[in-house]
């Protein structure tokens, strides 16, 4: 008996859905590469809709850091955010673009964001930005997004 792949199969999300899922999960899988090593960090995010951009932090573990070297020498990003509560209901989104640590002036709009849908807020009551943390924005350049058929 062969299989019936057709109802496993998704449907493409439009840019409302997409956005949609963005603001809902506020968790994913920011992947980065450095000459040819990839690396996947899965992270909290806020999703900006406005200026088309996820924010999220590091926490400084020290003088060097594997994340925030893969940051810095990562010139095009992949972050993806998915949800499945079973195999037929699941969505899934894959963004490209570019990261940028944030700059001290836009800490407010950055708190504010991640307390919107990330799902660590409580984490700037807990660490002084800028001395404990780094944060980086991802610019969102392009984005695809499948779901199944019966959303």
């Amino acid at each position: 008996m062969v299989p019936d792949f057709a109802e496993l199969s998704g449907t493409e999300m439009d840019d409302e859905d997409i956005a949609r899922l963005l603001r809902d999960e506020g968790v994913g899988v920011l992947s980065l590469a450095d000459e040819g090593v990839a690396y996947g960090i899965p992270l909290s995010f806020g999703y900006d809709e406005a200026n088309g951009s996820l924010y999220f932090v590091f926490l400084r573990p020290g003088e060097t850091s594997k994340k925030v070297s893969f940051a810095e020498q990562t010139e095009r990003a992949c972050f993806t955010v998915w949800t499945a509560a079973s195999r037929h209901e699941w969505r899934s989104v894959v963004l490209d673009g570019t990261l940028h640590p944030i700059e001290d002036h836009d800490w407010d709009r950055v708190q504010e964001t991640l307390g919107d849908n990330a799902w660590y807020p409580s984490l700037f009551s807990e660490v002084e930005p800028m001395q404990d943390i780094l944060g980086w924005e991802f610019r969102i350049e392009e984005q695809s997004g499948q779901q199944s058929r019966e959303i």
